[in-house]
C-alpha cells in the first residue's frame, strides 16, 4: 500500500513541476537516441544533484526535439552520463568531485546479479595499494578468499601479495583490464617492510559465476567471564537476510554478553538490509526511525508536504513476516577500514542516536548518498522495459541522515580506537589475536591489547579494492525506483 501511495504522490508531483516535459512526450525519441532519452530524463526526474546540472534543468529543452539536438552530440551514452553528473569523479578525481559513486551499465543483469552478491568471481578479494616510493606501480595483497571458488581450491591465502598478471607489473593504467580478464596467473610477492620483490611463485585463477555469501564467519568467543559473538559480514545482499537472521539467532541462542560486527570489508549495499541488521542488534527500538532520506529539491519537498512517512527507514521487528532474532544491545563493537562503506556507514551512524558504538579500526570511505537501480522503462522500473537494449542506471538518488539528522560524514566516519591493518600482521579472521579483533576483545575484557606498531608507511597507501573493480561500487541503494514517469502522467 505505501509503494502504490509513493507512487501516487510522485505523479501528482511531477505533473504540477514538470509541464516543460510535457511537450517533450508529445514526441517519441528516434530509436537511436532512446538510451541517451532515457538517460537525461531518468536523471532528470531523479538525480540528487539535478538543480545543480544546468542541463538537466526542467526548462532547458521547449521540446523533444530541442532534447534530440542535444542527445545527438553523444555518440556514446557513457558519456552522456557523466556530462550530466555533478563534478564526477572521473572529471575532478583530486578530491574536489561531488558525485563519486553514481554509474551506469550495459547490461542491467549483470549488475541485478552484483548487488546480491553474485558475480564473475576467482574467489580472491584484495586490497590494491601503491609500492614503497611509487606513484604508478601496485601491490596486491589477499584480504579473504571467498568460500567455494576456484580460489579456494588453489594455493594462497588471505596475506598473500602479488604485484604482476601474467608477467607484467600491475599500475594505475593496466590494472583494469589484467584483473578484469576471465582467467589470469597472479606473479606473487612478498614485503620486508621496505620493499616489495617477486618471490617466483604464481596461482593460476578461473572466474566462474560465484555467489558470496556475505556471513563469512559467525562465532562465539569466550574470553573471562565475556561471550563474544564475532560476526564478519561482507556485504548487505538482500536476498540472504534471512541467513543473517538465522545467524543472530545462533548468536542469541548462545547468550552472548558481548557483540562484534566486522564490517573491514563491506562496501555496502540494500537500505533495507541495513535497517534489518540494526534491528537484528539492537530490537527495542521496533517502528523508531533508523534514518531519514533526502531526495532532490522537487521530489523532496512535496513527500515533506504530503507524505513525510515516506522518508522514514525505520526499526523493524519481522523479515518477510518473519521474527527477527534480536539482540537488545546497548554497546556494540564495530570493526571497520578505508574500505567499510555505504549501507556499513549507514548502520555505525543510524545506531549511534539510541546505542554505544565503538568503532574500532580506520576510518571509513565518507559514502552518505544513495541511488536507485532506473531501467528505460515507462516508470524507470523493472516492468515494461525497452527490449532494444539492456542499459541501466545507478545514479545518486538520496541524501541519508540519522535520527538525530547527522549525516555530514563525506570524510569518513573516524574511528573510536584506530587500528591500521598491516600486510606484515595481517593474522586470521576471526582469530582472537588477529590484531583489530583483538583490541575489540581488549576493550570488552580489559585485558592488555597485543601491541602493533601504529606505522603508516608499512600499512601501505590504498589504491583500490576487488568489490570496486568488480563493479559493485561501495553501493547504499533503495531495492526500487519509486513510480510514476514522464510518460506515466500521459
Amino acid at each position: 500500500m505505501k509503494t502504490i501511495l509513493k507512487s501516487l504522490l510522485l505523479i501528482f508531483l511531477l505533473a504540477f513541476s514538470l509541464q516543460s516535459c510535457e511537450d517533450q512526450d508529445d514526441v517519441e525519441s528516434p530509436s537511436d537516441l532512446q538510451v541517451n532519452d532515457f538517460i537525461w530524463k531518468g536523471l532528470n526526474q531523479f538525480y540528487l544533484w539535478q538543480p545543480d546540472v544546468a542541463n538537466l534543468a526542467d526548462n532547458r529543452f521547449a521540446t523533444q526535439d530541442a532534447l534530440n539536438s542535444f542527445l545527438r552530440g553523444y555518440s556514446k551514452p557513457e558519456d552522456l552520463f557523466q556530462d550530466l553528473l555533478n563534478k564526477p569523479i572521473s572529471k575532478f578525481p583530486k578530491g574536489q568531485a561531488v558525485d563519486r559513486f553514481s554509474w551506469i551499465v550495459d547490461d542491467y543483469t549483470v549488475l541485478e546479479q552484483e548487488l546480491q552478491g553474485t558475480s564473475k568471481n576467482d574467489g580472491v578479494d584484495f586490497r590494491l595499494s601503491y609500492k614503497p616510493g611509487s606513484t604508478t606501480d601496485l601491490v596486491g595483497f589477499v584480504r579473504y578468499i571467498i568460500p567455494n571458488s576456484d580460489a579456494s581450491t588453489k594455493d594462497i591465502k588471505r596475506g598473500d601479495l602479488f604485484t604482476g598478471v601474467n608477467g607484467t607489473q600491475l599500475t594505475v593504467s593496466n590494472y583494469q583490464s589484467l584483473l578484469n580478464a576471465d582467467s589470469y596467473t597472479l606473479n606473487m610477492a612478498t614485503y620486508n617492510g621496505s620493499t616489495v620483490a617477486t618471490n617466483g611463485k604464481t596461482v593460476a585463477l578461473v572466474k566462474t559465476t560465484l555467489d558470496e555469501n556475505p556471513i563469512l564467519i559467525n562465532k562465539l568467543i569466550v574470553s573471562g567471564g565475556h561471550k563474544i559473538g564475532y560476526l564478519m559480514y561482507n556485504g548487505f545482499y538482500p536476498n540472504y537476510d534471512a541467513q543473517l537472521n538465522s545467524a543472530f539467532g545462533a548468536l542469541k541462542a548462545e547468550g552472548i554478553t558481548d557483540f562484534v560486527l566486522d564490517l573491514r570489508y563491506n562496501g555496502g549495499g540494500s537500505i533495507q538490509t541495513s535497517a534489518r541488521l540494526a534491528s537484528m542488534i539492537t530490537g527495542q527500538f521496533t517502528d523508531k526511525i533508523f534514518a531519514k532520506e533526502k531526495w532532490n529539491p522537487k521530489v523532496n519537498e512535496y513527500y515533506e508536504s504530503e507524505d513525510p512517512e515516506s522518508l522514514k527507514v525505520k526499526f523493524v521487528d519481522k523479515i518477510d513476516g518473519a521474527a527477527i532474532n534480536s539482540l537488545n544491545l546497548t554497546k556494540i563493537y564495530i570493526l571497520t577500514t578505508d574500505g567499510t562503506a555505504s549501507a556499513s556507514e549507514l548502520v555505525i551512524n543510524g545506531l549511534a542516536p539510541y546505542i554505544s558504538v565503538v568503532q574500532i579500526g580506520e576510518t571509513t570511505v565518507g559514502k552518505n548518498v544513495g541511488s536507485v537501480t532506473l531501467y528505460d522503462s515507462p516508470s524507470f522500473g523493472k516492468t515494461n522495459r525497452n527490449p532494444n537494449h539492456k542499459y541501466a542506471m545507478q545514479p545518486l538518488v538520496l541524501k541519508i541522515v540519522n535520527a538525530s539528522d547527522f549525516g555530514e560524514y563525506t570524510d569518513g566516519l573516524k574511528p573510536t580506537y584506530e587500528q591500521l591493518e598491516y600486510i606484515t600482521n595481517m593474522g586470521v579472521l576471526g582469530d582472537a589475536s588477529e590484531p583489530l579483533l583483538n583490541l575489540a576483545i581488549s576493550k570488552i575484557t580489559g585485558a592488555t591489547a597485543k601491541k602493533i606498531q601504529q606505522d603508516r608507511k608499512e600499512a601501505l597507501t590504498t589504491f583500490t579494492n576487488a568489490k570496486a573493480i568488480n563493479g559493485i561500487r561501495n553501493q547504499m541503494y533503495l531495492e526500487k525506483a519509486p513510480e510514476g514517469l514522464l510518460k506515466a502522467l500521459k
